[in-house]
């Protein structure tokens, strides 16, 4: 598993969005790496809340010449970001063992 700088909860939703949203930009502001890496692995629900905030913390991150990496997203995960056309500005990467 990759370390992670930000552990994602398993509802990214308007009831968790402003925890998100915070820990996302201490993420941003504590520049060590060029990626911001998200586990996203316990992600079960996701609503147009917490879209938000994943689109808004990549254009921070992207401001800042960083990169933000949606790691281990489960699948339903994945396949809502794709029907949202949010995977072309998104960083996706899998562990080994989802992606095979």
């Amino acid at each position: 598993m990759r370390p992670a700088d930000v552990i994602l909860p398993n509802r990214v939703d308007v009831t968790t969005s402003t925890d998100v949203r915070y820990a996302l930009q201490i993420a941003i502001d504590a520049p060590v790496d060029e990626q911001i890496v998200l586990d996203a692995s316990k992600v079960e629900t996701i609503d147009v809340a917490g879209l938000g905030v994943l689109v808004g913390a990549h254009r921070r991150a992207r401001q800042t010449g960083r990169q933000l990496v949606l790691y281990d997203a489960q699948p339903r995960i994945v396949r809502l970001l794709a029907v949202t056309r949010l995977h072309r500005i998104l960083t996706l990467e899998h562990s080994p063992a989802r992606a095979g």
